[in-house]
């Protein structure tokens, strides 16, 4: 068999890496504060990340949906604006996305190599790995993945394609990616059931009309056909209604695909370039198990609001221990308890607690959240807001549960920047 070499490709050993806890979310304030969360937000680089959840999770996860950076070199801004034309990019308000740039194909190598050996590792023996990559690096990446799960594993090679505008005058328009798909083993789960598609009208008409159509072969046309390995699904800037801003997010009805034909409700799934978090939201509303995890703080945050404010199962949000990260709420304003704290109000009517923020704060933020009973240690999150895309301003007043004792309220926000900030208040007296 052949075997990619490279000058800088070495054995691959798991770091030693510590997760730590960072705050536990109850979406919509479902399960709150008794339910045990069975599902994980990561943040930290995915190669840590890995080799902290090996010990605890070797030959544990199902189905492994993996959207690496593709070899572009190119950096990808995110959208930030709100209530934009999307008919006029030119007046789109952007900030850092992600970056996809390399030195040299080593480099990227270098990243890849040892993350798909980790996640080999991390797979059941009757687990799958969908690698997603475009023309730029999908033969490395097919040959990396022969060797690690042998060339016999290769389940099929996807092609999802979609259209849209293209600069490209000098070749034709690149308008497809490769989905690789790889077995652990032998055995694995593959519910055909749960992915066929209605036979094409045209079919059914032929099968209606002459007894010799399919060469005496009559298909279940109730039942309809398994798709093929090609899949015509629009790109996400054509879905407004999952739009979300960050850069390369791939539509829902893909990964719901995937998630049908590789698990069985209650399965573990993992995403370790988790991007917008689209393969965590639909994990959850499929009533799969999820990890998700990716090095940005700006996927991070994007997962959370998606997940807080579209489902209900109650997860975590993790970081490594000892890496740099958004998690530092070590300012002035979380030191201090706040009873007249301007920008944010917490009062009693009708005997509920109803906090609220002002206009200025509010246009300012991508999201917030509330814990209504804080213990000064583990953030245990009860409310949720995130900004809808086609508003300027975010929901500025919300209803807190009602908790007895008197502990105070805990507010966290985040800003279009990506900066965090955390008051704790007072909880007004009856």
């Amino acid at each position: 068999m052949a075997e990619l070499t490279w000058e800088t490709k070495k054995a691959i050993s798991p770091s030693k890496a510590v997760l730590e806890l960072d705050s536990v979310i109850y979406p919509q304030g479902y399960g709150y504060p008794q339910d045990k969360p069975h599902n994980r937000v990561i943040l930290g680089d995915n190669l840590a990340v890995m080799s902290a959840l090996i010990p605890e999770y070797e030959g544990r996860i199902g189905l492994i949906y993996s959207d690496p950076p593709f070899y572009t070199n190119r950096r990808y801004p995110a959208r930030i604006g709100r209530g934009e034309d999307s008919r006029r990019p030119s007046e789109w308000e952007l900030a850092e996305g992600y970056p996809d740039h390399w030195s040299n194909p080593n480099a990227y190598l270098d990243m890849l190599y040892p993350r798909l050996v980790l996640m080999h590792r991390l797979l059941a023996p009757t687990g799958t790995l969908y690698l997603h990559l475009d023309w730029h690096a999908n033969a490395y990446a097919r040959l990396l993945l022969d060797e690690i799960f042998g060339v016999e594993r290769l389940l099929n090679e996807i092609v999802w394609v979609y259209h849209g505008p293209s600069p490209i005058r000098s070749a034709f328009n690149r308008k497809h990616d490769t989905i690789l798909v790889y077995t652990k083993s032998e055995r694995y789960t593959f519910n055909v059931d749960a992915v066929r598609q209605p036979y094409d009208e045209n079919t059914v008409k032929t099968f209606a009309s002459s007894a010799r159509a399919g060469f005496g072969k009559v298909p279940n046309l109730e039942r309809g056909k398994v798709p093929e390995d090609w899949w015509y699904f629009p790109v996400v800037a054509r879905l407004h209604r999952e739009r979300t801003g960050y850069p390369t997010q791939k539509p829902e009805a893909l990964i719901e695909r995937i998630l049908c034909a590789s698990s069985n409700a209650d399965d573990l799934v993992a995403d370790f370039f988790a991007g917008s978090g689209t393969t965590a939201v639909v994990a959850a509303g499929l009533g799969r198990r999820y990890i998700t995890n990716d090095a940005s703080w700006r996927s991070l945050h994007t997962t959370q609001s998606r997940l807080a404010t579209r489902t209900i199962e109650p997860f975590v949000i993790q970081a490594v221990a000892g890496a740099e990260h958004s998690f530092d709420t070590s300012g002035a304003a979380s030191q201090q308890t706040y009873r007249t704290p301007g920008p944010v109000k917490l009062a009693r009517a009708d005997n509920q607690l109803v906090l609220s923020l002002d206009d200025e704060l509010s246009t300012r933020l991508e999201y917030w959240e509330v814990d209504p009973d804080w213990d000064g240690q583990l953030f245990r999150s009860a409310v949720q807001v995130g900004r809808q895309r086609n508003k300027k301003t975010i929901q500025n007043i919300v209803q807190l549960p009602d908790v007895p004792g008197e502990r105070p309220v805990c507010v966290r926000w985040i800003d279009v920047n990506g900066e965090r900030t955390q008051l704790q208040l007072a909880r007004p007296k009856n």
